[in-house]
């Protein structure tokens, strides 16, 4: 029999410890492989929900969606349960500033809030890390970036979204006519955050938008029957930034016109933002 020496208790604990990292290390790997292949066959996240403890919003926040947040009153219990731990999440993970007099309450943080944890409910990456303040206006303010009063802005540069709090409740008192500033300025948000980041549905995101680009530029009849219908408002084709902010604004307001009228567009734009929900 060979006496092997005995390790120190620190070279037994750090032994393992090095096991742990490095098991992580192989499945967070093998995650990230299985997923890669997931998303070449099927264009979409494996999973989007990460968080195990999710956390709870405030009874006066949850009334808020409940009264006025169609989206999330279509979601099932537990759709809700996670839309209410991303909405709490990016509440915390933003800093909200009334301009012009206007005190920025409850209210205006959980609707603006809730229209982009809608839009990214299709992603596992939810924050939009390329907006870190949202500026808030009573009514129409004065843009020094064109010298022209405007109803809304997003500025990549500074991070900042700015909105009209009149125009943007007035988005949503009417949800069937295309229009939603908040849905709106924060599609240019998710379009040049998705250009930067590398994260599963910000591939997905850019990819599909490649692919609808080339789909119109190889379709002339599709293009022209866009143009013609007028069914997208003509503010759409100015440029493929505001193409794409329209496209959202559309998909979102009336999803089953949008299915009927160009199926494929559609189909675009629902892997795009991987919007498997009811109603869509």
């Amino acid at each position: 029999m060979i006496n092997l020496p005995e390790l120190p208790i620190e070279y037994l604990i750090l032994f393992g410890f090095l096991v742990t990292v490095l098991t992580g290390l192989m499945l967070y790997a093998l995650v990230n492989m299985v997923e890669m292949v997931y998303v070449m066959i099927f264009r979409k996240p494996l999973y989007r929900h990460a968080s195990i403890w999710l956390k709870k919003i405030p009874k006066d926040q949850k009334a808020i969606l409940e009264r006025q947040f169609t989206f999330y009153k279509r979601l099932s219990d537990k759709e809700k349960r996670f839309f209410e731990h991303r909405l709490a999440l990016f509440i915390a993970n933003k800093e909200f500033v009334g301009r012009n007099g206007i005190i920025v309450s409850e209210e205006m943080k959980v609707l603006i809030s809730a229209t982009a944890v809608m839009l990214t409910f299709g992603f596992r990456n939810f924050y939009i890390r390329s907006v870190k303040m949202i500026f808030i206006y009573p009514t129409e303010f004065y843009s020094e970036t064109n010298e022209t009063y405007h109803k809304g802005e997003y500025n990549f540069r500074f991070k900042a979204l700015v909105l009209s709090w009149a125009d943007f409740l007035e988005g949503y008192d009417i949800e069937n006519d295309n229009l939603n500033l908040g849905i709106h300025e924060f599609a240019h948000a998710i379009h040049l955050n998705s250009m930067k980041e590398k994260h599963v549905g910000a591939t997905i995101f850019t990819d599909t938008f490649y692919e609808l680009n080339h789909m119109l530029a190889s379709q002339e009849t599709l293009r022209e029957r866009m143009i013609t219908s007028g069914y997208f408002r003509e503010y759409a084709l100015t440029n493929q930034f505001e193409f794409i902010a329209v496209i959202i604004e559309t998909f979102i307001e009336t999803p089953q016109q949008f299915k009927s009228q160009f199926p494929d567009i559609y189909a675009k734009t629902k892997q795009m933002l991987n919007f498997n929900f009811s109603g869509y």
